[in-house]
């Protein structure tokens, strides 16, 4: 459909006037007046129903931020029409230079949340690195990355880097021959490339955390004070999470300043995940599952297990049972996770099996239904794994089996989590889940 190139067609004749406009919006440059809205390349509107999670909001627009209008271009070419509330709180504290400690529920829109003020503090008259963002595992940093170009498609010379472990070395030290102006990446990397000077942070002003609570476990903690210490005294730090132990609180009072604190969790799980668990014996699981998916209306599905070897056993029983399915763990190599996770993405396949690699900030849209085939023992694990679906307010469905042996876990997950975890019902209304 060609006409989306200039937001549908146009009336009325042509003149040289509007030919011009048009030339300058898609050439990168803004034109004047108010019809610049009128002539972006706009997705089509979702107009699936939204929780309160991302409705409940002051009414605050984008253009009230006063950000640059090639920046808002992006936004509104992402489909992004109106703030969410983390988005509405923390986006005018982050541009004023401010520290800001941010708590949301997943798939609320946190990304959005820093990667806009960060891309409306970059000046690009500077070709040195500005900003840092940090996150835990390498799919994050490329669907993060992924954000932040498309949102910056309109700045012009701006250019975003993502740099992971398991990449080429060689290939970031040819990147950063050139000019760039945000890396995301994962903590081992850049601490990598920071050590040997290959990537100049003396002039780096601004570091994002996200996924602040595993960033600063016992995994990364030493590499993210090695990081931060590194960076000028005057650096802005923004820390994101769903879950704040106290390890944050320790980074907070070593690094920050007085920072700016924001909490949208006065529940911690998604109001439109529905919630259900199946008490079964470990041998009939996949006998379970067979059942689900018989039953379900799953546009697709993410279904964890706890163990590495457990993934790729469950993958092969699932597509013996003639069901399309892929799988994805730590241990594969990254060229073949970043295939599994594109071909996901793309819709190539209907269901995903996956250790907890996959539950941090991945953000697919389609995924309505996750499965817990093995039930983890941590909330916090539960939370991020429920949370991929009913992303952005919209509605999903966390399906739990329940062996004898996980019957506390299950109490104690729900006590933790204040939330309810009900038995399932011998039919799932599709309304709690279907859009």
């Amino acid at each position: 459909m060609n006409q989306g190139k200039l937001g549908g067609p146009r009336s009325g004749p042509i003149n040289s006037k509007s030919m011009s406009k048009e030339k300058s919006v898609h050439s990168g440059q803004v034109g004047e007046g108010e019809d610049w809205k009128a002539n972006l390349n706009r997705p089509p509107v979702d107009n699936r129903q939204k929780t309160t999670d991302v409705t409940s909001t002051k009414g605050v627009e984008f253009e009230d931020f006063c950000l640059k209008r090639e920046l808002l271009m992006g936004i509104f070419e992402k489909g992004w029409e109106k703030p969410s509330p983390i988005q509405e709180e923390s986006i005018p504290i982050a541009l004023s230079g401010r520290d800001v400690l941010a708590r949301a529920k997943n798939g609320t829109g946190k990304s959005g949340a820093y990667l806009i003020p960060m891309l409306g503090r970059c000046d690009l008259n500077k070709d040195h690195i500005q900003a840092l963002v940090l996150v835990p595992t390498r799919e994050l940093a490329l669907q993060t990355s992924q954000i932040a170009i498309e949102l910056s498609r309109h700045m012009g010379a701006l250019n975003v880097m993502v740099t992971t472990g398991g990449t080429n070395l060689r290939d970031d030290i040819m990147r950063l021959e050139n000019s760039v102006h945000i890396i995301v990446a994962t903590p081992g990397r850049i601490l990598d490339l920071i050590n040997k000077r290959i990537a100049k942070v003396d002039h780096c002003n601004m570091i994002v955390l996200d996924e602040a609570d595993k960033l600063l476990s016992q995994d990364f903690k030493q590499m993210m004070d090695n990081i931060v210490t590194q960076l000028p005294v005057s650096r802005q730090i923004l820390l994101f999470s769903a879950t704040f132990p106290i390890t944050v609180k320790d980074f907070m009072l070593k690094h920050m300043k007085k920072p700016y604190e924001i909490n949208l969790m006065e529940e911690l799980t998604l109001k439109g995940v529905s919630q259900f668990y199946a008490y079964v014996e470990e041998k009939k699981k996949v006998h379970c599952l067979n059942t689900l998916f018989s039953k379900l209306q799953i546009n697709q599905s993410i279904i964890f297990c706890n163990s590495t070897h457990r993934v790729e056993l469950l993958a092969k029983k699932i597509t013996e049972l003639g069901y399309s399915c892929f799988y994805i763990h730590a241990r594969m190599k990254q060229e073949y996770r970043n295939r599994v996770f594109h071909d996901f993405r793309q819709g190539m396949c209907r269901n995903l099996v996956c250790s907890d690699l996959f539950t941090r900030g991945i953000d697919i849209q389609a995924v309505n239904v996750v499965i817990n085939f093995d039930f983890p023992k941590m909330p916090e694990t539960y939370l991020h794994r429920i949370g991929r679906s009913g992303r952005y307010g919209h509605l999903g469905l966390a399906i739990n089996l329940i062996t004898y042996d996980d019957r506390f876990s299950l109490a104690r997950i729900e006590e933790e989590l204040k939330t309810d975890i009900k038995p399932i019902p011998p039919v799932i209304d599709k309304s709690l889940y279907v859009a």
